[in-house]
C-alpha cells in the first residue's frame, strides 16, 4: 500500500481552499495545516493513502498529465451518488468537467466515474466499482 503522495501546487493557499470542500466528499479527512504544506488522511480512521500538498519552487512551470510525472488521482468512493454528488460540487466550483458520471464499458466492469480538473490543471477522478448504490 501506498502510505502517501505528494503534490506540489503553484498557490497552497487557494489549493487549501478548493481541497477543504472537495475532500469530504471523497471520504477524506484534513490531517493536517500548516503554512508550508497540508494533508488529509482516509476518513474514519480507514486505511489508505494520505494526501500532502506543498508549494511549488517553481509555479511558472505548469502541470500537463502529458509530460512525465503524474497523469491523474483516482479516488474511489462507495456509490454511484456518491460520485453525482462529487460531480455535482465540481461544477458549483467551476471547474473543467472531463467527462460527466456514466458507465465505462472500456474498463473492468463496474466502473462508474466522472473525471475533471481542479484549479491547477490536474486531472481528477471520483469513481465507484459497484453496479448499484
Amino acid at each position: 500500500m501506498i502510505g502517501h503522495i505528494g503534490i506540489s501546487v503553484p498557490d497552497l493557499v487557494r489549493a487549501k481552499a478548493y481541497y477543504d470542500q472537495l475532500m469530504p466528499l471523497l471520504a477524506f479527512d484534513e490531517f493536517l495545516s500548516d503554512v508550508d504544506q497540508f494533508a488529509y488522511r482516509p476518513a474514519g480512521g480507514k486505511p489508505g493513502t494520505f494526501l500532502f500538498f506543498y508549494p511549488a519552487a517553481d509555479g511558472t512551470a505548469g502541470y500537463s498529465r502529458d509530460h512525465p510525472g503524474l497523469q491523474h488521482l483516482a479516488f474511489m468512493v462507495g456509490s454511484r451518488s456518491a460520485v453525482r454528488a462529487v460531480h455535482e460540487r465540481v461544477v458549483s466550483l467551476g471547474d473543467v468537467v472531463v467527462e460527466g458520471p456514466r458507465d465505462f464499458p472500456e474498463y473492468p466492469p463496474p466502473y462508474y466515474a466522472t473525471f475533471w480538473r481542479d484549479p491547477f490543471g490536474f486531472l481528477l477522478e471520483a469513481v465507484c466499482h459497484r453496479e448499484r448504490d
